[in-house]
């Protein structure tokens, strides 16, 4: 399988704070990657560099063949290539779902309303959230809304999914629904690269991990294999507190 996003050796600091400690890693086309780690270990803002919504202060970042990481490169078409779920739904409040879902289609690839909105709507037809299409995100549960968040986000069909931590802010019993969406979007084949804190659903779910902890990965392997049987004792320590 072909790469379609490869990270070498990036570094990212806040001030005096290393974030980002020459981490690298590659994502196949298809593949589903998990990035688990304790909080403050640098999934979050490795994700916003690879979507370039923070600038990098060293490595390099490949978007199929396109080096990313090149200062001339423009931001905004770069990220029209990512679809991109966060922690906090980040809905427009003033949109109805459908017009969420349609926006980026719309404005950022010019296509016509009437095809956006026919793929949004069976796009939330999927998701069993048709009959929301003209609501406002303030009439939906907090998983209704981070499932129209990831449609959004794949309605443009996008080369690469990034998800962060998309099920922290939800209450437990709406975890599950959010979840079930993202396994069948794995299913589907679509290529996700994932920060989360669900054990259980890296394990079933990616195809590889990768364990952060200071801003390094520590061990990166196989889901079934590094989920069984870690290597690293940081990386049991951690798997076994979260169990």
């Amino acid at each position: 399988m072909s790469a379609v996003l490869t990270a070498s050796e990036l570094w990212k600091t806040f001030g005096e704070k290393e974030v980002l400690r020459g981490i690298s890693l590659e994502l196949a086309t298809h593949e589903v990657v998990a990035l688990i780690g304790p909080s403050g270990s640098g999934k979050s803002t490795l994700l916003r560099c690879l979507n370039l919504l923070e600038p990098i202060d060293d490595g390099r970042i490949l978007l199929g063949e396109e080096d990313i990481s090149d200062p001339r490169v423009k931001p905004d078409a770069v990220r029209a290539r990512f679809g991109v779920v966060f922690q906090h739904y980040n809905l427009f409040p003033h949109l109805s779902v459908l017009d969420n879902v349609t926006l980026a289609s719309r404005v950022v690839h010019g296509v016509a309303r009437a095809t956006a909105e026919e793929r949004g709507t069976r796009l939330l037809e999927r998701i069993g959230l048709a009959d929301k299409a003209r609501e406002h995100p303030d009439r939906l549960s907090g998983g209704q809304q981070q499932r129209a968040a990831i449609v959004r986000a794949i309605a443009t069909d996008p080369e690469v999914l990034l998800l962060d931590e998309i099920t922290s802010a939800l209450d437990p019993e709406l975890v599950g629904e959010v979840l079930d969406l993202v396994r069948e979007l794995a299913a589907d084949g679509a290529t996700i690269l994932m920060a989360t804190h669900e054990m259980a659903f890296a394990r079933d779910v990616a195809h590889r991990v990768l364990f952060l902890d200071g801003g390094v990965v520590v061990e990166e392997g196989p889901a079934a294999e590094l989920f069984a049987a870690p290597r690293e004792a940081r990386t049991r320590e951690f798997l076994a507190r979260m169990s």
